[in-house]
C-alpha cells in the first residue's frame, strides 16, 4: 500500500535515505568452517577480524578528532549465515581499501600472513572470502522505515526519502535535492 492509498487512519510511516553523495566501496568478507570440529584450526581466523575492526574504528574516531590520518573506512557490519560469519564493511575508496590491506603496522597483513602459514599445514580447515564493489556516486539506492538504522545510512546520516525520490527508480543515480 503507498502512501497516497493508505487509510486516512494508518500511521505516518517516517521514510529516510542515506546521506552519502559519494562513491564508496562495499566489501564483502567471511569465512566457512570446513572442520567445524577443528576449532584449533578455524579460531586464529575468526578471532583476526574483530581486531582488525576495532583498530579500524579506532582509527576513524581519531580522524574524525584530527588526531590520525583517515583510513577511508566507513563502518561495517557482522552478519552469520549458514556457512559462517561475514563482515560487510564500506570504504571511501578501493585505494584507500588496498592500502589498509597493505599496511604492515596495522592489523590485516600479519593476520593474512598469518592465515596463509595455518593453510599451508592445515589446507581445507577453513575457507575464506571476499567480495569488492566499486559504486560509482548516484549508484546506492536506500529506504529505511520507520527509524530502522542499519547499513549505509546508520555509518553516515539520514534525510527525508523524499529528498532523493519517491521511488527506488527515481532514488537510484540521483544527488541530494535541497529540502
Amino acid at each position: 500500500m503507498t502512501a497516497s492509498t493508505a487509510p486516512s487512519d494508518a500511521p505516518n510511516v517516517v521514510r529516510t535515505t542515506h546521506q552519502w553523495e559519494d562513491s564508496l566501496v562495499v566489501f564483502h568478507i567471511g569465512m566457512t568452517f570446513r572442520k567445524p570440529h577443528r576449532p584449533d584450526l578455524w579460531m586464529p581466523v575468526f578471532l583476526a577480524m574483530p581486531k582488525m575492526l576495532a583498530e579500524l574504528e579506532r582509527n576513524k574516531a581519531a580522524a574524525a578528532r584530527g588526531e590520525a590520518e583517515d583510513l577511508g573506512f566507513l563502518g561495517a557490519t557482522t552478519l552469520i549465515g549458514a556457512k559462517g560469519p561475514w563482515v560487510v564493511q564500506w570504504w571511501r575508496s578501493t585505494e584507500h581499501l588496498y592500502a589498509y590491506s597493505r599496511m604492515s603496522t596495522k592489523a590485516h597483513l600479519p593476520a593474512w600472513r598469518a592465515f596463509n602459514a595455518a593453510a599451508r599445514r592445515s589446507p581445507g580447515a577453513v575457507g575464506i572470502w571476499h567480495e569488492t564493489y566499486a559504486v560509482p556516486a548516484g549508484g546506492v539506492e536506500t529506504i529505511y522505515g520507520n527509524g530502522a538504522s542499519v547499513g549505509l545510512g546508520a555509518l553516515t546520516g539520514t534525510v527525508p526519502v523524499v529528498r532523493r525520490g519517491r521511488t527506488a527508480r527515481e532514488r537510484l543515480g540521483s544527488s541530494l535535492k535541497a529540502s
